[in-house]
């Protein structure tokens, strides 16, 4: 048989590990091709290429973000290939199977939970007496009808084949992420997540693992992403796991986890801060809410006081990047409370906070008790709020335009000087300056049109002249600054109308050339040419000077130097009273 496990991922850059695992356990006695495609490939140009691949079955791997334009692929591929056996697995269809099965009647099957086995067992039917009964876990139309098999017991992960050791995968593991599971199932119960369904966490065969991990390492892979639920729900599973890749990693290879904060001990952080090389480890962390109300209702257990020492100790031993996450439209949490627990997180200044919005996936307690709240939400995938008792949709719209700029001025680390400044200078909280400048944004027509570096700069600037225009000028002077940090050499036309004259630039430089020590040792050490200074620096005055690791309001100038070979700048600040008496 002609063997095809297929997805849509949402980038090219990801990976589908499901269809991995799939292949690893129904080989050697099947030959199982798989094709990977992304959410932005047209379907025709998918359906062509399954086409040519004449699959006697073709399985795809659904969830909330793909779903929809799988749907559209089975579609035509029954039509193209109506003898073909279409077979769908993954979260997405495990739950609400005759919902399922009668909206998409080209699907021969689902596959429902944990598909290893059950996928395999369905391949011995198709090719052997096609007696569908004796493949449990799965559900299929009988005259008609839906009918669902009862699933099986939970499979021995210690037995698993590695996804891994395919040969065609090599090529692509620097290009892309790669996924890795330790474990499957979440010890915690919280009502919006698939993984609270799953009753306790099983777990893979540690030496195996490491020997993916070696293999994976070995064949280039750059980035290494761990899919468990909550990596550190054993200390001293988490700690073996952690020695085992400070002691064995190859620079330049991140890996990422979810953990679950406020239960890590500070002797792991600790450790961690003490040994793990900077940019190795990578940590995520499901927040969600600080409303202890709204927490209670969803059956999440969260010790704040804990979740903040873990944050804090992991930021300032300056090793592991931080990306926690918060959920808009939880029950009991209105638009005053979210801007709360909104500054409560931003607080912590992770290097990433994601604001994402209440999906009511099927199989989760939310959703079945979503009148409880008066849930309004998308029909179909991915099943987002659009509002509830306490949260309008005009409170979701206002706390979307807060997402589009978090995302661009935060998350992205173009400006971090001048955001901390606004934040901290000229808005009551953070939330009220991203709340204030994502309306402008939106009010400008901005979210409809793309964006360089410079326009980023440029949208701020307007935006800052017209709700705080007597704060402008100090801003102004770091965002200067955040603007060349951000550049590789040396910028011919910035985004601000130059203040010198090129008179007064010149005799500026002649000064610094003639009193290098104006700018300190660090610049006179450089021993830089005339040739030098005038071709790969910069110099501009400023109302506010970089002292000590904070902005004070004092007239200085800003000379960048853009090193030939790396291209990174290098700052030196002049005192404009220094520059002057130097003249």
């Amino acid at each position: 048989m002609n063997v095809v496990l297929s997805t849509l991922n949402a980038k090219y850059i990801h990976t589908n590990l499901a269809i991995r695992y799939l292949r690893a356990f129904a080989e050697p006695d099947y030959q199982v091709d798989l094709a990977e495609y992304t959410i932005k490939d047209p379907a025709i140009n998918i359906v062509t290429d399954l086409y040519k691949r004449q699959p006697n079955i073709l399985g795809f791997s659904c969830y909330i973000w793909n779903i929809e334009e799988t749907l559209a692929v089975v579609k035509m591929m029954k039509k193209v290939l109506p003898e073909t056996i279409i077979v769908l697995g993954g979260p997405e269809v495990t739950y609400d199977v005759p919902y399922w099965l009668e909206r998409i009647p080209e699907a021969d099957f689902i596959v429902i939970g944990e598909g290893e086995e059950t996928f395999k067992q369905l391949l011995d039917e198709i090719k052997g007496e096609q007696d569908w009964n004796k493949v449990s876990g799965i559900g299929y139309l009988e005259n008609g009808k839906p009918k669902i098999n009862p699933q099986r017991n939970k499979l021995d992960l210690r037995e698993l084949p590695s996804p891994f050791r395919f040969d065609e995968d090599k090529a692509h593991l620097s290009k892309r992420i790669t996924y890795i599971e330790t474990s499957r199932g979440c010890p915690f119960r919280c009502q919006f997540c698939l993984s609270s369904i799953e009753v306790g966490v099983r777990y893979f065969n540690r030496e195996a693992i490491k020997e993916d991990i070696r293999y994976l390492m070995a064949n280039g892979a750059k980035t290494i992403k761990f899919v468990d639920r909550t990596f550190n729900i054993s200390r001293s599973y988490a700690m073996e796991m952690f020695q085992f890749l400070i002691d064995e990693h190859v620079p330049g290879t991140v890996f990422q986890f979810e953990i679950t904060a406020d239960i890590m001990r500070p002797e792991v952080i600790d450790f961690l801060n003490k040994n793990a090389p900077k940019g190795l480890f990578r940590f995520e962390i499901g927040v969600q809410s600080t409303n202890d109300t709204t927490n209670e209702l969803v059956m999440r257990k969260q010790n704040w006081s804990k979740l903040v020492r873990t944050v804090t100790m992991v930021k300032e031993g300056g090793k592991i990047d931080q990306h926690l996450d918060l959920i808009a439209g939880l029950p009991e949490e209105d638009y005053h409370s979210f801007r709360k627990t909104f500054n409560d997180v931003f607080a912590l200044r992770p290097e990433e906070l994601q604001l994402g919005f209440l999906k009511m996936l099927r199989g989760t307690g939310l959703r079945i008790r979503a009148a409880e709240h008066d849930y309004v939400y998308m029909d179909h995938a991915p099943y987002e709020i659009l509002g509830n008792n306490l949260l309008p949709f005009a409170d979701i719209v206002k706390i979307k335009q807060v997402e589009d700029v978090l995302e661009k001025y935060w998350n992205d680390h173009r400006m971090n000087e001048t955001i901390e400044y606004i934040v901290t200078h000229c808005f009551e909280t953070p939330f009220d300056f991203f709340q204030s400048f994502g309306a402008y944004w939106e009010e400008q027509g901005w979210g409809r049109i793309g964006h360089q570096l410079e326009d980023l700069f440029k949208r701020l600037r307007e935006f800052l002249l017209a709700v705080r225009p007597h704060q402008y000028p100090e801003i102004e002077s770091i965002m200067k600054y955040d603007y060349l940090l951000n550049q590789r050499y040396k910028p011919r036309k910035p985004w601000w109308e130059p203040v010198l004259t090129r008179q007064e630039r010149s005799s500026l430089y002649q000064n610094i050339l003639q009193n290098p020590l104006l700018l300190g040792q660090d610049f006179v050490n450089l021993g830089l040419t005339e040739r030098d200074v005038y071709k790969h620096t910069m110099i501009e005055p400023l109302t506010m000077s970089f002292i000590e690791g904070s902005w004070l309001k004092r007239p200085t100038y800003l000379v960048a130097y853009f090193e030939p070979a790396s291209g990174h700048p290098t700052f030196f600040f002049m005192e404009s009273e220094a520059a002057a008496n130097a003249m």
